[in-house]
């Protein structure tokens, strides 16, 4: 009788837990307005929905902090993060990377500090005593690049997180900030309208797809293959790329070591700060 019931038992739990392993939620640190990231998450979304055969659902994050506790905790399955995002993760929930995106077929990105075109800035050590923006208060690497370039946070005259790196863009061309510190395909899009670099960081590690350290391994794999096949040169691959970022053209899996560099540089940061 004993048997029967609990065999009974496991027919009704079974079920529901095969159907919550097929919903996937997928997360995101806030590199913009949340409209603008639903917007570009969407189409890789609806992708991975149709390639996997998941249930497939968007949840923006209002910040750095918001995005890895929501992989920590088991709110997202999976998440697109800035290399320090996903290294707070890695260190706090034992996050796990999955693949990296290509920037003009490169596994890295540069962080640029930006003034207008016309600005009488011409190098880095010029902002001394100037105003300048930032994106969020734990992007570690931001002012971890300018350290390491000579630069300290107190050099400037004034400085602010905006959170979002549009957000410093926009303010640099207003001329509410002399200058601020952007991810390279962001200084891309809004170049034409008049910015300029005053200094590029060395090549650093991009950002990054992590998966829950609880995600199976046959859900990760099925998620990095799906990821993968954006390589092909469709259409409808490099559509879903140039939404997510202008400058992304593929895939590839990442591994935790990639980001040896960064955490080099932010405990610098860390160090000069206590």
């Amino acid at each position: 009788m004993f048997k029967a019931k609990l065999f009974l038992a496991l027919a009704l739990v079974l079920p529901v837990l095969q159907a919550s392993a097929q919903d996937i939620t997928i997360g995101a640190v806030a590199m913009d307005a949340p409209v603008e990231m639903i917007k570009r998450m969407t189409p890789l979304t609806e992708y991975l929905a149709k390639q996997t055969g998941y249930r497939v659902q968007f949840r923006p994050a209002p910040n750095l902090d918001t995005a890895v506790t929501d992989l920590g905790k088991g709110k997202v399955q999976i998440a697109y993060m800035t290399p320090i995002a996903y290294i707070m993760a890695h260190e706090k929930y034992h996050a796990v990377p999955l693949v990296t995106p290509l920037t003009h077929g490169r596994a890295t990105f540069n962080l640029v500090v930006v003034v207008q075109k016309d600005s009488h800035v011409k190098k880095l050590e010029d902002l001394k005593g100037k105003r300048f923006a930032f994106g969020d208060p734990k992007a570690f690497l931001q002012p971890a690049v300018l350290l390491e370039a000579g630069m300290k946070i107190q050099d400037f005259s004034a400085v602010a997180y905006l959170n979002h790196y549009d957000n410093i863009a926009k303010a640099i061309l207003l001329g509410d900030f002399d200058g601020g510190i952007m991810k390279d395909t962001v200084y891309e899009k809004f170049a034409p309208q008049g910015l300029r670099v005053v200094h590029t960081s060395p090549p650093l590690a991009s950002y990054v797809f992590a998966v829950s350290g609880e995600l199976d391994a046959a859900t990760q794999n099925k998620l990095k293959a799906a990821f993968m096949a954006l390589n092909k040169p469709t259409p409808e691959a490099q559509s879903i790329l140039k939404i997510l970022d202008q400058g992304y053209d593929g895939f590839q899996p990442a591994s935790d070591k990639d980001y040896d560099v960064e955490r080099k540089l932010i405990a610098r940061v860390k160090k000069e700060t206590k």
